[in-house]
């Protein structure tokens, strides 16, 4: 069952969206919403299609069929920097963050604020560090030092830093890839706190991950993905956990496994 629509354009909405490399089919005839201080989680097993999926909405591939809208108006991202002009921004896996240099200059990478008069134009170190203590704090990460090198932070303090970075620089929909993946479940629920805390502050979230117990607690409407295509794109009120759990692992499939293996021990 779909979730109610509002009658303001969502954030994103793709309609019967598909992707092709070559002759393989990456994903097919998927259709969701993502709205405004809401978040949306997209599930799925390896090689279900959620990171094709993650690279079209990112603008990082072209979609080739159907249509991707963004606030009632439909697009074709050609790079991530025409998503990143609408607002979108991404967070992979990966942080595309510098272990060994402070907090403050992985906050801005680049984009610090600057202090003088044409080509005597310096860094404006003061004003940046501010800046950026003061975007971590109203995320709820209070910092003793962001001169610290990122690399001495806990991997879900990294993440909550990436996604401080991406509200302060704008997004208006945030699209984070697996943030839980490799974190223990501690440091996973630090990151499901700010994301919750993201939505609270009206972005779109868009949160992708293999772990229905992650989704759950903060998703307010979930797509789940399989070989490519939608499974379901089910609001919270709509499914339980157990039951989300059951469509993303297979249901049949798993309950077939479990029955085979407790005969093969009889």
């Amino acid at each position: 069952m779909t979730e109610e629509r509002t009658t303001e354009a969502p954030m994103i909405e793709v309609r019967g969206i598909g992707k092709r490399y070559g002759s393989v089919l990456a994903v097919a005839d998927v259709s969701a919403t993502v709205d405004q201080g809401r978040v949306t989680c997209i599930l799925g097993d390896n090689g279900a299609g959620k990171s094709s999926l993650i690279k079209i909405l990112a603008g990082a591939h072209p979609h080739d069929e159907g249509q991707y809208l963004v606030q009632g108006e439909e697009v074709h991202f050609t790079s991530p920097r025409q998503a990143l002009d609408r607002g979108i921004a991404t967070v992979y896996q990966d942080l595309a963050v510098v272990p060994l240099m402070s907090v403050w200059r992985n906050f801005f990478l680049g984009s610090e604020p600057r202090t003088g008069v044409g080509p005597f134009k310096v860094i404006d170190r003061k004003a940046a560090k501010a800046t950026a203590r003061q975007s971590l704090k109203d995320m709820g990460i209070e910092l003793a030092d962001v001169e610290q090198p990122v690399g001495t932070l806990s991997g879900g303090q990294r993440q909550c830093v990436a996604i401080a970075r991406a509200v302060h620089f704008g997004a208006k929909a945030l699209i984070l890839d697996e943030p839980t993946a490799a974190l223990g479940v501690k440091q996973a629920g630090v990151v499901l706190k700010y994301v919750a805390q993201a939505r609270d502050r009206g972005l779109a979230v868009i949160l992708i991950t293999h772990n229905p117990h992650h989704a759950y607690p903060v998703g307010d409407s979930f797509l789940i993905l399989k070989r490519g295509r939608s499974q379901g794109f089910t609001a919270k009120a709509d499914i339980t956990l157990d039951e989300l759990t059951r469509q993303m692992s297979g249901g049949e499939e798993l309950e077939t496994l479990v029955h085979e293996l407790a005969t093969a021990r009889e």
